[in-house]
């Protein structure tokens, strides 16, 4: 199964909050195809920052990008399907949560979230593992 990580999934396993063991199956699971949309490594990466100040941020980045299988660039098709996907969604949906959405869309991935703005992605435009 192939199964893109929100910003949110990959915080809520860093920071061992709930749920974060079914994030872990999910990386344990050999037969699964983890991806990560670009623009996560910037929003991991500012979150880490602040929370350890210390200047180790990018060396524990740079550890948890291993874990992945891609790293999905933000190209104008995901551009445009994030668009299709606000577009059709009954409340905001902010522009990175939309670019995510859109990198699993895209590529027939599962989103793996505990974000209350990809929950109001109605089911039928994708599919997602919800974590909230």
């Amino acid at each position: 199964m192939t199964y893109l990580f929100d910003t949110s999934a990959w915080l809520a396993h860093f920071l061992r909050e709930p749920n974060s063991q079914q994030i872990q199956k999910l990386l344990d699971d050999d037969a699964n195809k983890i991806l990560l949309a670009s623009v996560s490594v910037t929003e991991f990466s500012r979150r880490i920052s602040s929370l350890r100040p210390d200047g180790v941020a990018q060396g524990m980045v740079d550890n948890y990008l291993a874990l992945f299988s891609a790293i999905i660039p933000i190209d104008g098709k995901i551009a445009s399907e994030a668009f299709a996907l606000s577009e059709q969604c009954p409340r905001r949906l902010p522009l990175v949560d939309s670019l995510i959405a859109a990198a699993a869309k895209t590529h027939g991935a599962v989103l793996v979230h505990r974000d209350a703005h990809m929950a109001n992605i109605p089911a039928k435009l994708l599919k997602q593992l919800s974590l909230v």
